[in-house]
């Protein structure tokens, strides 16, 4: 949770002249409900699930530019459909600068109640080893700006 997924995702499907697809905001548009409501009303694994179908749908198309949320990758089935689907760029940020982007984020159901640093910090401990092993590459951020990073990506995939 932000490390620039969606951001840099819609600068790379222009900068590629590519569809984009943002698997949150497709769910949403599946649903008709924020992403908090589903939560809310059906937990993290009703969530899950319906992040799951989202998934098989949009890994069916070619030539996209997607991004996930940031749990998608712990659903194994998730894991295999991405992988096979096309390069999979892990952009890393670290949990201070995650804090910095997110904390008055009211619309991220995992981060709500208690220290949201704490639970970034967790997550970062349970994704990151996940995000490692799946990526093709891994793109750290931070000071560079969201142009830079979608340049530096873009010249990663020309290879």
């Amino acid at each position: 949770m932000g490390a620039g997924k969606t951001t840099i995702g819609r600068m790379l499907s222009k900068q590629l002249d590519k569809e984009f697809y943002d698997s949150d905001v497709e769910i949403e548009r599946k649903t008709g409900v924020k992403i908090p409501l589903i939560f809310e009303l059906e937990g993290q694994d009703g969530f899950r699930k319906r992040e799951n179908l989202v998934i098989e749908e949009l890994c069916q198309l070619n030539d996209i530019i997607m991004a996930t949320g940031g749990g998608a990758v712990l659903m194994p089935e998730n894991r295999d459909l991405l992988k096979n689907s096309g390069k999979i760029i892990y952009l890393r940020g670290k949990v201070n600068d995650l804090y910095q982007r997110t904390r008055h984020d009211k619309t991220r159901p995992l981060l709500q109640g208690g220290n949201m640093k704490q639970k970034l910090e967790r997550l970062y401990i349970e994704r990151d080893p996940i995000y490692t092993g799946l990526a093709d590459y891994i793109v750290d951020t931070g000071a560079q700006s969201a142009l830079e990073i979608t340049s530096y990506i873009e010249e990663l995939l020309k290879k």
